[in-house]
């Protein structure tokens, strides 16, 4: 939680003012009690009109500064707690940025939308609340105790007495529920995660009538949410009734200490009203702090969570630099090498690829075909770091992928995934995730490449047509060549279209493999389930169980790899 407070860096004026406009208008208000006991006990027995009117006028003058100090604290504190969130949001969103997907699979996506949404407007709160109270509340407390000893000692020390019993209830109950408020955070996390499944998946669900096992998932994880926050907020609602038994115990304390002095002369009736005045001060600031506690538990709790996503770190490691000849030696020239890499999912059981090991040159088209779980994506997933070799080495443009900075590997990159996702915009727009410099003829360019001409012709406005949010306004044909046209805008060195082509006919296919055919110096991977969208590739590489089952062209794999003339002979006749 400590780690967090940096971001407050930036609003350091705003984070000492307004304490201290708080702390101005805590000092006003411990004069009220004074004021009212001049009155009483001296303005309404004599009678003296001019005396209590000039002390209504001091208590409405302590009213308007003490509100003024309030807004201008509270405009402070609204301010830095504001400024806190963004930069916080910005800084973990940033970081996450830099995850590959093995970090991201481990943490999880609904949790991380937790932690960036619900976590840190948890500790936007905590701020804005300790900036305006923490001062506030411990001052007004331990003043009214003060000035109730100056003026009786004796009464003042049920004040020495109610103080540190209720501070060991707050203190109590505060770490009572410290861990239990990161236990329901946990429980959100999950209830979000199922609702985001279901909204993900919604069609499958409807498809396979589910919906009846859904809604029971669903009220099942949801009930242990709401036992979890019942359980937690049972512990924070005995903060407000114990604080009250205590206070009020002590008001009639106070009360009959002070009626006995006033009968004996020791008290006069307006200090009595003063004490009494103060412990309710008291009393009041007690339920504000022990409100404030709860939700300083709170941010505590979702703040320790926010600070693990930061301390993540983001799955790179340091590699040992080669030496330029033992490099040369290894890449041979070949633009990309897999030298017997290997990965495994973090928390599998055994490896998803074993000992890949194959070269490619700068400009050749790569043909990977398999059976389905074969491997076929995690081993392209590989190229642009997305998932780090887990033994082995890969090498892209002689130099080690691992050594990379991620955004500079994934420059030379342009990757088409299986599932063609597009952004709500226009078509201009989502081209422009490419290349945000492009000109319309580079568009243009792209769009023909990727046979998606026709499709933009079609839409009113071309390239400033409307896409709807995931691209619901187009077909899955048309978004998939909108994918492959907005990869070919970044002109990258490595182009990997993944199942990408699974929606087109096979007339467009053929059009979309001749036109990639004809570009220079790209070298590109096509993942496909049809030996026709690869057969005609420099060199196919053929995946079985996670394995290289054979490499080489579409000729040569037919008289010597049993895995692909399967394949192939399931889709051709002989």
């Amino acid at each position: 939680m400590r780690s967090l407070l940096k971001y407050l860096r930036n609003y350091r004026k705003e984070s000492v003012i307004a304490p201290l406009f708080k702390l101005l208008e805590a000092t006003f208000e411990l004069f009220v009690p004074l004021v009212i006991s001049r009155i009483i006990d001296v303005g309404i027995p004599s009678g003296d009109r001019p005396m209590i009117v000039r002390m209504g006028l001091v208590l409405i003058g302590l009213a308007l500064v003490g509100m003024v100090a309030a807004i201008t604290a509270q405009f402070f504190a609204a301010k830095a707690a504001v400024g806190f969130s963004t930069e916080l949001r910005e800084a973990v969103f940033s970081h996450i940025q830099t995850f590959d997907f093995t970090r991201i699979d481990k943490i999880g996506t609904s949790t991380l939308i937790t932690r960036m949404t619900s976590d840190i407007n948890q500790l936007q709160n905590g701020v804005n609340m300790v900036l305006r109270l923490f001062l506030r509340s411990p001052i007004v407390v331990f003043g009214a105790m003060i000035m109730a000893f100056t003026i009786d000692t004796k009464a003042a020390l049920v004040f020495v007495v109610a103080i540190p019993v209720l501070s060991v209830i707050i203190y109590g109950i505060m770490l009572l529920t410290m861990p239990l408020y990161k236990r329901v955070q946990g429980n959100l996390d999950k209830v979000l995660g199922h609702t985001r499944e279901n909204l993900t998946g919604v069609r499958v669900i409807r498809a396979f009538r589910l919906e009846n096992k859904e809604l029971k998932d669903f009220e099942f994880d949801n009930r242990i949410l709401t036992k979890a926050q019942t359980h937690v907020a049972r512990f924070s609602a005995l903060t407000n009734p114990l604080t009250y038994v205590i206070v009020n115990g002590a008001i009639i304390a106070l009360i009959y200490i002070g009626g006995v002095k006033v009968n004996v002369g020791d008290l006069t009736q307006g200090q009595v009203v003063a004490i009494v005045n103060y412990m309710s001060q008291i009393l009041v600031e007690l339920i504000k702090f022990a409100d404030l506690i709860v939700l300083i538990t709170k941010a505590i709790a979702c703040g320790d969570r926010v600070a693990s996503v930061l301390k993540t770190d983001n799955g790179s490691e340091a590699v040992k630099a080669l030496d330029d000849k033992e490099t040369s030696a290894i890449t041979n020239g070949d633009y990309i090498v897999f030298d017997h890499a290997s990965l495994k999912y973090e928390g599998a059981g055994d490896e998803t690829l074993s000992d890949m090991n194959f070269t490619v040159k700068k400009g050749e088209t790569i043909g990977i075909i398999g059976g389905t779980g074969s491997g076929k994506t995690s081993l392209v997933n590989m190229i642009p770091g997305f998932y780090p070799a887990t033994d082995g080495k890969i090498y892209i443009d002689g130099k080690d992928a691992a050594s990379y900075d991620g955004a500079e590997l994934r420059s030379k990159v342009g990757v088409v995934p299986q599932k063609a996702v597009l952004f709500k915009g226009t078509i201009r727009s989502n081209l422009l995730w490419g290349n945000e410099n492009a000109t319309d003829e580079q568009l243009w360019n792209a769009l023909n490449i990727a046979q998606a001409t026709e499709v933009v012709k079609g839409k009113e406005g071309e390239l400033d047509a409307v896409v709807e949010q995931g691209g619901k306004n187009f077909s899955g044909g048309q978004k998939q060549r909108l994918t492959i046209a907005r990869a070919l805008v970044k002109n990258p060195e490595i182009l990997i279209l993944d199942d990408s082509a699974s929606a087109l006919d096979y007339a467009t296919d053929a059009a979309l493999r001749k036109a990639l055919a004809e570009i220079k110096d790209t070298t590109v991977f096509i993942v496909s389930q049809r030996a026709s969208s690869i057969k005609n590739a420099d060199k196919i590489i053929v995946l079985d169980d996670g394995r290289i089952a054979g490499i080489g062209t579409n000729e040569e794999l037919l008289e010597s790899c049993e895995v692909y003339q399967e394949i192939y002979y399931s889709q051709y006749e002989k």
